[in-house]
């Protein structure tokens, strides 16, 4: 985590907030010693004292009274002081309730700081409503593009071109509007040549697709790329990653996106929406400044701005909550509980305004099943889960493993390339296999589907001789000849996908894994939907069937076990539950079949959990070693704080800097030989008592702005920390006073506590140091790095891994 940093007068400011300090003088000395001098020095029989010698003729200015530009800020790749900013916000809410019994202004003032919250959260639904819906829409039409074109107006998808045609509804995807490419360059569609054209413009435009997509990300912004979900979760938690949620990140992922979803990759666009809307977010605090200006509460709405995005995916009220807590917020208060509710209402209505899905409803795989399910279905529900575990658990390991190698090999320095041919070999192979070569959102809408008389479906292409009909029987449905071709072109379409998504998540491309994730579990649960239907059928006198599945009874619903599958594989990819029971509801419209959902979802967790403990997103963070506390894992190692802290027993003692006896020069000195965020201010080297903390950042801008605007400040001016300066010589030159940018209450903990006390500390307060002391005197200190290390080592994994590159 060491960061180069870059000269700032005569010292180095580069820091890496998650360094030891380190240093120099003191040796640990256990003993305590009765003549410890105070913390504030007694400043004699001075009745009147201004930082000089007795008369007076130097004056000590404290450069602080009005807080400079940049300090309490963060440089790049540093984690933020959740407790000091949470007190900074508490310190301005308490200023203004008590101004605002003052004047009328000062009332309206609090008022609008205090609507401002709900303001935001109305902006962030609007803007990542419009933007989850406009690339949807931009994705349904190039994706089409690829196939074909509409004559009836280009900027029409195959769907909207033929809404208006007179053709019946069997050949309702045949209107003359719509043309292939080799209708549009031959004249005809039909013939070896026609296909051939048609495969060869297929390959062309997602080879183009993917082409710009690539290319607009590494030339303009390169945190667009992947998924997003891991960063956010990072993000969250405290660490600062400058431009990931930036203007350049926003406008080129709402882009690449589009490119990347039409271009057939195996990849979704539901994570990357999430990145979309916290960069919508982020944007936006910039209007209000109790969110500008303070980093745990911009945070702390950075939940609510995760949910809007998964608009575009049509989560609902509910399932957006549930979702943001466990998969990317770190901080969640019970008010942002409410604020999510109202920015996922917001959203909601924005996206049912603008309709993309073409169906006026707010789901984006509408189901309507008509039979119930039964008891004994709980069964093939159940093995579903467990396939949904075992595909989860093999996709973390397989991508892990093809990401880290992309990473340490030379394949990583040829994205372009990547991304080029792993799209040509999805599109060839996705092409000749009708439900490879529609879009994965489509494909999982035919899988879901309940299929009735007039549906046109090779999955519906059943016998239905209704001549056979008996009293109240309903006509036997026998698996027809298209069923049959349907179920083998679904198992090749998913081998291919369980193989090639492996490949595709992670690219530098936009990622998302939703929707791979259930097409997979969608087509498996369809392809055994099917099985256990066929069975039902030829063998309804089995004990299994006899009792609730009649002769030639509509009994078993194909498209529920798709359903199922596709919330087990989700579960098993990114091990949500609760939340992704309501999502999938939501997704279908099927809360009456929350039951199976609810089984297939806990046995592919427990499932995945047995074969690997971390979901993908996690794994993710851990690869890219991102300082992320992961709050859910238990800590029960038996060490102590002593154990972990630096410095150890054969290190250099702690640097610090003390209350009021050290000079400018000697503070730069300081600064310029170490890398550290921040230094420990003592009473002084031979005590140890220690005093407060101060950040590098804060002293680096107050010392320099010191030299520049204040007059009397030289190398040898001394600086202090107190309220109070010891004498000096009239000759002296001038004290620079930095009590203000001093943290009086830095976090410590004694040699002796329990590392699992510590952990959770770190956890729950979000810190970024912990000091150690022994009977009151500085010890040592433990950063966050040493705490994800500590654990990294406890679990028998390199400590190293966990640097963030």
């Amino acid at each position: 985590m060491d960061q180069k940093g870059h000269r700032r007068g005569s010292f180095q400011s580069g820091t890496s907030d998650e360094d030891m300090l380190e240093i120099a003088g003191a040796s640990l000395d256990f003993s305590v010693a009765d003549d410890d001098p105070p913390l504030d020095r007694e400043m004699g029989g001075f009745s009147s004292y201004n930082g000089g010698g007795m008369n007076g003729t130097s004056t000590m200015l404290d450069f602080l009274e009005e807080p400079l530009p940049g300090v309490g800020t963060y440089e790049d790749f540093n984690t933020i002081d959740w407790v000091r900013e949470k007190s900074r916000d508490r310190d301005r809410h308490r200023e203004i309730t008590n101004r605002s019994k003052e004047s009328t202004w000062a009332l309206l003032h609090s008022v609008s700081d205090a609507f401002s919250g709900w303001l935001l959260m109305l902006l962030i639904g609007l803007l990542a409503g419009s933007l989850a819906g406009l690339i949807d829409i931009s994705a349904h039409w190039m994706t089409d593009l690829k196939e074909g074109v509409c004559l009836a107006g280009f900027w029409f998808n195959h769907e909207h071109c033929c809404w208006k045609s007179n053709t019946t509804f069997t050949d309702r995807d045949k209107c003359p509007e719509w043309k292939s490419w080799s209708q549009l360059i031959l004249g005809h569609g039909e013939g070896a040549f026609a296909y051939i054209l048609n495969y060869f413009m297929y390959v062309i435009w997602a080879l183009m697709f993917s082409l710009l997509a690539v290319l607009l990300v590494k030339g303009f912004a390169p945190y667009a790329c992947g998924s997003g979900i891991p960063e956010i979760k990072t993000i969250l938690s405290g660490f600062i990653i400058r431009g990931y949620l930036g203007k350049w990140t926003l406008v080129i992922k709402t882009i690449t996106l589009v490119l990347a979803v039409s271009s057939g990759l195996s990849l979704g666009k539901e994570g990357p929406l999430v990145h979309v809307a916290c960069c919508c977010g982020n944007i936006l605090c910039h209007l209000f400044t109790k969110y500008r200006k303070n980093e745990a509460k911009r945070r702390e709405v950075r939940g609510d701005r995760a949910g809007g995005g998964q608009r575009g995916l049509g989560l609902l009220l509910w399932g957006r909550m549930l979702c943001s807590a466990p998969q990317v917020s770190y901080y969640f208060p019970l008010k942002t509980l409410w604020r999510s509710f109202f920015a996922a209402l917001v959203a909601a209505f924005t996206l049912r305004s603008i309709n993309p899905f073409g169906n006026s409803r707010l789901v984006l795989f509408y189901v309507e099943f008509h039979m119930p399910w039964h008891l004994l279905e709980l069964v093939p529900f159940i093995l579903l889960g467990i396939f949904g575990g075992l595909w989860g658990a093999f996709f973390i390991r397989s991508n892990i493993a093809w990401c880290r190698r992309r990473k340490s090999t030379r394949l990583g320095k040829y994205p372009v390339l990547e991304v080029l041919v792993v799209t040509a070999i999805t599109a060839v192979l996705a092409f000749p296999n009708e439900y490879t070569r529609m879009s994965t959102s489509e494909l999982i809408s035919e899988l879901f589907n309940d299929c009735g008389i007039l549906d046109s479906s090779k999955l519906c292409e059943y016998v239905n001789d209704f001549n056979s009909t008996k009293g109240d029987d309903l006509p036997d449905r026998a698996a027809g000849p298209g069923v049959y071709t349907a179920m083998w072109q679904l198992a090749l379409a998913l081998i291919m996908k369980v193989f090639i998504t492996i490949f595709t998540f992670g690219m530098k491309v936009p990622s998302g894994l939703f929707i791979p994730s259930m097409a997979v579990g969608a087509i498996a649960g369809r392809l055994l939907g099917v099985a256990v239907e066929q069975l039902a059928f030829y063998h309804h006198d089995w004990a299994i069937f006899s009792g609730w599945c009649s002769p030639g009874a509509d009994c078993i619903t194909p498209g529920l076990y798709a359903m199922v599958g596709a919330a087990a594989c989700l579960g098993g990819v990114t091990r949500m539950t609760v939340s992704l029971v309501v999502i999938m509801f939501e997704l279908t419209g099927g809360l009456e079949y929350i039951v199976p959902l609810m089984a297939a979802a806990m046995t592919s967790k427990w499932v995945a959990d047995a074969v690997g403990r971390e979901g993908i997103y996690d794994a993710h963070i851990r690869l890219n070693g991102y300082p992320f506390l992961e709050a859910k894992e238990e800590f029960s190692h038996k060490t102590r704080a002593v154990d972990v802290m630096r410095p150890r027993k054969s290190d250099p003692a702690l640097t610090v800097i003390t209350q009021d006896t050290m000079s400018v020069e000697d503070v730069e000195g300081i600064v310029g030989s170490t890398t550290y965020s921040g230094y420990p201010v003592v009473v002084s080297r031979a005590s140890r008592r220690l005093v407060g903390f101060v950040l590098r950042r804060d002293l680096i801008i107050s010392i320099e702005n010191a030299r520049k605007k204040q007059d009397g400040i030289v190398s040898s001016s001394i600086i202090c920390f107190t309220d109070y300066c010891p004498p000096l010589p009239p000759s002296s030159p001038s004290v620079l006073k930095l009590r203000s940018i001093l943290d009086l209450s830095p976090f410590t903990v004694t040699d002796e506590t329990p590392m699992e006390i510590v952990v959770d500390i770190f956890r729950k307060l979000g810190l970024r140091q912990c000091l150690v002391t022994h009977n009151g005197k500085l010890l040592g200190i433990i950063t966050k790095k040493d705490v994800l290390k500590h654990i990294a080592q406890m679990a028998n994994q390199d400590p190293e891994s966990i640097l963030f590159n």
